[in-house]
C-alpha cells in the first residue's frame, strides 16, 4: 500500500514543468504544489501504517486465542494438508509422544501411529477425497519408552476458501479418559436409581401413614368377628365336655337326655359348623389385608400373578375412605369380577394414591363424589378415578407427574404419589393420563395390559 503511495508521488511529479523553475516566478507555485502532493502522500502512508498495525494486533490476538485454547485441550488434535503431512499439532500430542511442535510440521501424520494402527489410519484421506466420511476408530500412537497410547480417532475434512479439500483435521480422546468418564457415569446412575428406589420406599410409607386408620378398621372387623366366635366355641366346647363326661361316668338315659336339653347340645352341633367356617373366612380376611399391606409396603420386586381386579380397587377405595374425616359418596361402576394378571402390589398402590388425592381434593366437603369405573378393552384394563372437585389448572396440567410437583399445601404432600404411579404404570406396559372433566372436576384413567406377562 505504501508503494501505490509513492507511485502516485512519482507521476504527480512527472506532470510538474521542467526547465528554469526561477526565472518567471513560477517556480515558487510549483514547489509548493510538491509539498502539498508530499504531505498528501505522507498522511496516507500514516493511515496505511496505522491499519497495518491494527490488523497485526488482531491477528496477534487470535493466535494467542487459538494456541490457548489448543493448549487447554485434552485431547490430542491433528491438522495435516492435502498430501498427508503434518502442519499443527497440539500440547497434547506433544506430551504423548514426548516430541518438540518443529520436528513434526512436514512428516507423515501416519509416522506417529503403530504398525497396527498406521494401516487404519492410512486410508483416511482417500476416503476423504472419494467424498465419504471416515468412521470413528480406537488407534494406538508410539510413545518413546513406554505402551502405546491408544486413542477414540475421528477424522473431518478441512477445506480452502473454494470449498476444495485442504487437508484434514484428526481429533483423539484419550481410551482412559472416556473409560473413568463412563465409570462415573455408570456411578452417577447407580446413585440416581438408588435415589429413585429410596423415594418410592418413602412414597409408600408416607401413603401407608395416611392410611393407617382406614387399614385398621379393615382389620378391626374381621378380628372382632373372629373373637365373638371363638367365645361362642369356647362356650359350646365346655358344653360338650360336660356331656361326654357325664356318658363316660355312665349316667343313666334320662339323666343324659335331661342333661342334653340343659346344655342345648343339639343346637351347639348345629352351629359348630358355621361358626368354624365364618372363623376361617375372618382368619383368610385378615390375612388378605396383612398380605396386601406387606406387598403394598415391600421394596422388594413381585412376581407377576392373577387376581381379581375390582376386588383390589374395592380394597384400596376402603383403605383410604375409612380413614376420612368427612367421607365423600363413592359411586362404583365396576363387574363383579375381571381377572388380570400383573404386578398387584404396583397396582394396589397406585389406585390408593389416586383414590386419596381425589379425597385430598374433597376434603372437608359435604358433597364430594368419587367415580371408580373398571372395564376392559382390546387386552387392555382400564381403571378410571373421577372427581367432582376444581379440577385441574391448565398451568398444572403438564407438571402432574413431575417429581416433587404439589398443589397441596406445605407438609401436606410429598409430590411423589402421582410420579411414583406414573411410572409404576409405565413399567407395566401401561399408562397414566389426566384430564378435567366437561361437568367439572378431573378424572385420572390407569391404563395397563390385562396380562403383563404377555405386554412384556
Amino acid at each position: 500500500m505504501a508503494g501505490d503511495r509513492g507511485d502516485k508521488l512519482g507521476l504527480e511529479l512527472m506532470k510538474l514543468p521542467s526547465g528554469n523553475l526561477g526565472l518567471d516566478g513560477s517556480g515558487e507555485n510549483v514547489w509548493i504544489d510538491v509539498i502539498q502532493k508530499m504531505d498528501d502522500v505522507y498522511s496516507d502512508l500514516v493511515d496505511s501504517q496505522t491499519e497495518l498495525e491494527e490488523k497485526n494486533a488482531k491477528l496477534e490476538e487470535a493466535d494467542t486465542f487459538i494456541r490457548s485454547v489448543l493448549g487447554a485441550m485434552t485431547d490430542v488434535l491433528i491438522v495435516c494438508d492435502a498430501a498427508g503431512r503434518i502442519q499443527k499439532v497440539n500440547n497434547q500430542l506433544l506430551t504423548i509422544t514426548h516430541r518438540d511442535e518443529p520436528s513434526l510440521p512436514g512428516t507423515k501424520y501416519s509416522d506417529l501411529f503403530t504398525d497396527e494402527s498406521r494401516a487404519t489410519v492410512e486410508g483416511f484421506l482417500d476416503c476423504l477425497i472419494a467424498g465419504k466420511d471416515v468412521a470413528p476408530c480406537d488407534a494406538a500412537i508410539k510413545v518413546p519408552d513406554g505402551p502405546p497410547a491408544v486413542v477414540a480417532l475421528s477424522c473431518t475434512p478441512r477445506r480452502d476458501q473454494r470449498g476444495r479439500l485442504a487437508g484434514m483435521v484428526m481429533v483423539g480422546r484419550p481410551i482412559g479418559e472416556l473409560q473413568r468418564a463412563y465409570r462415573a457415569l455408570d456411578a452417577a446412575q447407580e446413585r440416581l436409581s438408588e435415589t429413585q428406589q429410596r423415594l418410592l420406599v418413602s412414597e409408600k410409607m408416607a401413603a401407608l401413614g395416611r392410611l393407617v386408620a382406614g387399614v385398621a378398621h379393615e382389620l378391626n372387623n374381621p378380628i372382632s368377628f373372629v373373637f365373638g366366635n371363638m367365645y361362642a366355641l369356647k362356650r359350646y366346647g365346655t358344653a360338650i365336655r360336660k356331656y361326654l363326661t357325664a356318658c363316660d361316668d355312665g349316667a343313666r338315659r334320662e339323666d343324659m337326655d335331661v342333661l342334653r336339653k340343659e346344655l342345648k347340645i343339639d343346637k351347639v352341633l348345629q352351629d359348630i359348623g358355621p361358626l368354624v367356617d365364618g372363623t376361617l373366612e375372618g382368619a383368610e380376611r385378615v390375612r388378605d389385608i396383612v398380605e396386601d399391606l406387606r406387598r403394598f409396603s415391600s421394596n422388594q420386586q413381585e412376581e407377576p400373578e392373577t387376581f381379581n381386579i375390582v376386588r383390589l380397587v374395592h380394597t384400596a377405595v376402603d383403605w383410604v375412605i375409612k380413614a376420612q374425616r368427612i367421607k365423600p359418596a363413592i359411586i362404583f361402576d365396576t363387574p363383579d369380577r375381571l381377572e388380570m394378571t400383573g404386578h398387584k402390589g404396583h397396582i394396589h398402590q397406585i389406585v390408593v394414591n389416586l383414590v386419596q388425592n381425589a379425597a385430598d381434593v374433597l376434603s372437608g366437603r359435604e358433597d364430594g363424589e368419587i367415580r371408580i369405573s373398571c372395564s376392559g378393552e382390546n387386552g387392555m384394563i382400564l381403571v378410571r378415578v373421577a372427581d367432582n372437585g376444581t379440577g385441574i389448572a391448565p398451568a398444572a396440567m403438564d407438571k402432574l407427574f413431575e417429581p416433587f410437583f404439589t398443589t397441596k399445601p406445605i407438609g401436606s404432600g410429598t409430590g411423589l404419589g402421582l410420579y411414583v404411579s406414573y411410572n409404576m404404570a409405565l413399567k407395566q406396559g401401561g399408562e397414566l393420563r389426566a384430564a378435567n372433566r366437561p361437568e367439572g372436576g378431573a378424572e385420572f384413567t390407569l391404563r395397563i395390559p390385562e396380562n403383563v406377562d404377555a405386554a412384556d
